[in-house]
């Protein structure tokens, strides 16, 4: 069996959470492939290897001296290198940052190194071989990652190797040219490698044990989500849960490669696993609850609307040709509803309302905003009766008032529409009727 083990920079930000990590690494020989992030936060009010990067390169940017503040990481990795006894030096690799950074390299470069240092202190800590992930991870010209290129590429390179580091967050142009993912993309790389090894499983280590039910911040100690499908996982992402950037699923998906959220504070816990698809039976009904806030409802009304064919696309075309997009379009017979971002919209209002009197001919529009959209997803809703109905039932009862429902075939989520200031009180509503009802 071969794992491949990611973690985040919470997990390598000083060498005491490095022992942390070696000695997870160390405890089961079949984490043979390591992903790492760059030094994260120490404490409440330190400050991120990444964004002293970008600060760092700011100043180059703009011709200014930058050698104080690129002097403070060098500092920061030769603290945890001395943590941990290392008889390793930076100075080549600074030497070569400071020159990149006055030939200004891009601030894609920049926010790689801290990656790149991380992992090759990580290498010299385990007795790894290190990869430059700007060797095997291709984008194409147009910043497109080159899945099938990078999967061969990392393959080919691997297949012979009994262990690894290879950095996360970059890969690079076919001229070299370092290029990053978005941020948090360490754990796309994860994935990238789990699927070019083929993996048993892809473990990703962070600071907390695995994915919750809802938001900490509104329900107190809310409970853990033991196993969740890709699928579920889509739609919580989506929605704002934040545990997992949403990309890492796509490469381990195609090939079935489960995923394990682990607690690199807690390793006795067993975290939360991303599966594709299982006979296991949830807890709960609903798996999670997510939402977000600042969303605007764009209601259009025209009579017969529903018999005129074409007409939702004139409406939607109205929103493409102002550059907005949608994000749910719930309809009747004679009203259509299109919710989108409000601080998108609102600069643009009165030319989206324009269009759309010019495109669809519809009797009137109405725009209502601070709407708050609440997901509440789970596999067991398929075969539960009466899940809406206890939805309804739990937000009447808080007396929040309900401005839309939109539920898929799939059965698989329910969005829900409500005011702003409601939000809070409807997710506590619904974790309240779904799952402390339950315990």
């Amino acid at each position: 069996m071969r794992k491949v083990v990611k973690f985040g920079g919470s997990s390598l930000a000083s060498a005491e959470q490095f022992q942390k990590v070696g000695a997870i690494i160390r405890a089961d020989k079949e984490r043979r492939f390591v992903v790492p992030s760059a030094p994260g936060k120490r404490s409440s009010d330190d400050t991120k290897v990444t964004d002293m990067l970008y600060q760092c390169y700011d100043l180059a940017e703009q011709g200014k001296d930058f050698k104080k503040e690129l002097k403070a990481i060098q500092d920061r990795y030769q603290e945890i290198i001395d943590g941990l006894s290392l008889s390793l030096s930076l100075d080549e690799e600074f030497k070569t940052i400071e020159k990149q950074f006055k030939d200004k390299a891009g601030t894609n470069y920049a926010a790689s190194r801290g990656e790149y240092l991380n992992g090759i202190i990580m290498a010299n800590y385990l007795g790894y071989e290190f990869i430059d992930a700007a060797e095997v991870i291709l984008f194409n010209e147009d910043g497109e990652f080159n899945a099938e290129v990078t999967n061969q590429n990392l393959r080919k390179r691997l297949e012979s190797l009994e262990s690894a580091v290879i950095p996360g967050f970059y890969g690079a142009y076919a001229d070299g040219r370092v290029k990053t993912f978005s941020r948090g993309g360490s754990d796309v790389t994860g994935s990238i490698v789990a699927r070019a090894i083929k993996a048993n499983v892809y473990e990703n280590w962070t600071d907390v044990s695995g994915f919750l039910i809802a938001d900490p911040r509104i329900i107190y100690k809310p409970e853990g989500i033991e196993t969740i499908t890709y699928r579920e996982l889509r739609e919580l992402a989506y929605m704002g849960a934040s545990v997992l950037h949403e990309d890492a699923i796509f490469p381990v998906r195609s090939e079935g490669i489960p995923i394990n959220i682990r607690n690199t504070n807690a390793p006795e816990d067993n975290g939360t696993w991303i599966v594709e698809s299982t006979c296991q039976k949830p807890k709960y009904v609903i798996t999670g609850i997510a939402g977000k806030k600042g969303f605007c409802a764009v209601n259009i009304e025209k009579d017969k609307m529903n018999s005129e064919i074409g007409f939702g696309r004139k409406v939607l075309q109205a929103f493409e040709e102002n550059g907005i997009s949608f994000e749910h379009v719930p309809s009747g017979i004679d009203t259509m509803t299109v919710f989108v971002h409000q601080d998108e919209f609102m600069h643009k209002e009165q030319q989206v309302v324009s269009a759309i009197h010019r495109l669809a001919d519809p009797d009137s529009v109405d725009i209502e905003g601070d709407f708050a959209l609440i997901a509440v997803v789970g596999r067991g809703m398929k075969s539960t009766r009466g899940t809406a109905g206890r939805i309804f039932s739990a937000l009447a009862h808080a007396n929040v008032n309900i401005k839309m429902i939109d539920q898929g075939s799939s059965e698989l989520n329910i969005i829900i529409g409500v005011a702003n200031a409601d939000f809070e009180t409807a997710i506590k509503a619904v974790y309240d009727i779904f799952v402390l009802s339950q315990i």
